[in-house]
């Protein structure tokens, strides 16, 4: 796809990847390395859907950077944003004025609304789809049937399993999206204009991976060629 050609979809991955990356996992000795190979295996999954034709990963880490460009990503350089030089953006129809219509703080949307801006300034006819990139049992058909469901709506979104939050942001060419993950993303995104898909919780697409009991979940569904080697050697693993 040359730049600026129309194409169906463009993805957008952010992707912490530093050592303090999924926390919440505890003290497992290899969590900056599972959380790599979940950045690693959602961004294969993105690439294999026939749907997408780039996938654009926003990331500050340059060793992982150069291994998700060997899968077939192009990177975007993640840049530190100032809280106080983030813009106030004017609202959405239906929505509120003000502090509502600030643009949501963390370092997560910032590097989202840096990929954003890659893909609109490189391919404006192109759909774009935002992923978190800690799906790990995420399947190019999964990718795919959110694309097909979301084809229908100007703005559409798929939840995590719970049902509150937020793993992928979806909005057709030339639709203005702001992307609002964080505690309690769904409400946000929905408030925005985002329909909900109908998507089982059971899937991939819907199991983003924070804690002990998430990668459990992940397991079961089937994990990626990247993060089942780590979780199959370790003797300790949740899955057994």
């Amino acid at each position: 796809m040359e730049s600026g050609q129309s194409a169906q979809w463009v993805a957008v991955v952010p992707v912490k990847g530093n050592p303090d990356a999924k926390s919440r996992l505890g003290d497992r000795p290899d969590r900056p390395r599972l959380a790599d190979a979940f950045a690693l295996d959602t961004v294969a999954a993105v690439l294999a859907a026939p749907r997408v034709g780039r996938v654009l990963v926003v990331t500050a880490d340059d060793a992982l950077a150069a291994r998700l460009a060997a899968l077939g990503a192009e990177i975007v350089p993640e840049a530190a944003v100032p809280e106080a030089a983030v813009p106030v953006t004017e609202p959405a129809a239906g929505e509120g004025s003000g502090e509502s219509a600030r643009p949501p703080a963390g370092p997560m949307n910032a590097a989202i609304r840096q990929g954003l801006t890659a893909a609109r300034t490189r391919f404006p006819r192109a759909n774009l789809l935002v992923l978190t990139g800690d799906l790990p049992a995420l399947t190019p058909a999964d990718v795919e049937q959110a694309l097909a469901l979301a084809a229908g709506h100007e703005r559409s979104m798929v939840p995590d399993a719970a049902g509150t939050g937020t793993t992928t942001l979806l909005a057709l060419a030339g639709v203005p999206v702001e992307p609002r993950f964080g505690p309690g993303s769904r409400a946000a995104h929905e408030a925005a204009g985002h329909v909900p898909l109908e998507i089982p919780p059971a899937a991939g697409i819907r199991s983003d991976v924070d804690t002990a009991a998430d990668l459990l979940v992940a397991e079961r569904l089937g994990l990626g060629v990247h993060t089942r080697p780590l979780v199959a050697a370790d003797p300790a693993s949740i899955g057994r």
